[in-house]
């Protein structure tokens, strides 16, 4: 992982720790209420008990001070000789600490132990992503979707309902968390933040359910570009014509091309010509891309690609010369296998 990633990485978790533990204080909300009104309530009553045994305190606040004093052990009066308050100042420490101590040590419990608890942390990790990529359905090409966007430096959040456990540990190895949740449901969405999201990549083996959530995904918000695996190939054709789906069929499939779709880059169905599977990407020049540095040559040597297409200055040159400079702001069409491609626009973005 780079250094720059890391750091990112780390910041991530601290955030992440922070909101959950906001979530932690409001969960036991409760139980600090609960304190709250025995301290109040005893105070009160031992105000009233004070004053029927002819030793009143000076008002209500001192004596409910004295009672959170007392609940703690300690208090600033001697021990009473009525009976009513002795029994008052034995019991009145035991309720106030079995509450307190019942609510700080599930709360203790809780925020030391928040990979036991699964979906929170994961939903609190995934609330500081911004801009990322929500990938639904962890299986074989769901997997791959993951990694290769995670080598393109992108930040993803998965979705899966019945995850296998060998898959999840590798994907929370690369720091991605994963919600264990229905992703037809809205609360799942939006606990993966759909509505910060770049994009949702639906990987599963069901067309409906791939449907469902995608137009649910679009409807959450209508920004997101939404990638979708269907199976037959004259529907998924109407998706991209109707909806504006980036959809693949099950014959023209290939994880790294879901994962440049996702990552926004325009780029064609894989086609097989002799047994190689190829592809047609766009890719646009980003101001501190590392490739402003290649020339066409070395950039088609390096990554195994044909650059196709240059265009500079409004100006098009289809066939670019092997010594001429890419800079940044230049836009330009390769060909190459899905997996190159997906190389190269991690290079772009790194």
């Amino acid at each position: 992982m780079k250094p720059h990633r890391k750091i990112t990485a780390t910041l991530r978790k601290i955030r992440a720790g922070i909101r959950d533990t906001w979530l932690l204080l409001r969960q036991f909300g409760l139980p600090l209420l609960a304190f709250l009104i025995s301290i109040i309530g005893g105070g009160l009553l031992y105000y009233s008990l004070s004053r029927y045994a002819n030793k009143p305190v000076q008002n209500p606040l001192e004596s409910i001070y004295t009672v959170l004093l007392l609940t703690f052990l300690q208090t600033n009066d001697d021990f009473p000789k009525e009976w009513y308050l002795e029994v008052f100042f034995f019991i009145m420490p035991l309720i106030g600490l079995v509450i307190i101590s019942q609510g700080v040590t599930e709360f203790a419990l809780m925020l030391f132990n928040r990979r036991a608890r699964g979906k929170e942390w994961e939903t609190a990790v995934a609330s500081t992503f911004n801009k990322h990529h929500i990938v639904i359905g962890l299986g074989h090409l769901g997997y791959r979707v993951v990694r290769n966007l995670h080598e393109m430096n992108q930040d993803v959040v998965v979705i899966e309902a019945n995850p296998s456990a060998d898959l999840v540990a590798n994907i929370k190895r690369m720091g991605i968390p994963v919600i264990e949740d229905d992703a037809s449901r809205e609360a799942a969405l939006i606990a993966a933040g759909v509505h910060k999201a770049r994009s949702v990549v639906l990987c599963t083996q069901n067309d409906s359910l791939n449907l469902q959530v995608a137009l649910k995904a679009r409807r959450m918000n209508k920004n997101v570009r939404v990638v979708v695996r269907i199976f037959d190939d004259d529907f998924a054709q109407s998706l991209h014509d109707q909806f504006g789906f980036i959809a693949f069929s099950a014959t023209n499939m290939a994880a790294p091309a879901f994962a440049a779709s996702a990552a926004g880059v325009e780029m064609t169905n894989p086609i097989t010509i002799e047994g190689e599977t190829m592809s047609l990407a766009r890719l646009e020049i980003g101001e501190s891309s590392p490739l402003a540095s290649f020339c066409v040559g070395d950039l088609e040597k390096r990554f195994n690609v044909s650059v196709v297409l240059l265009r500079r200055n409004r100006e098009t040159d289809l066939h670019p010369a092997a010594e001429m400079h890419l800079q940044a702001g230049d836009s330009i069409a390769v060909l190459g296998g899905p997996t190159e491609i997906s190389y190269l626009v991690r290079e772009n973005t790194s």
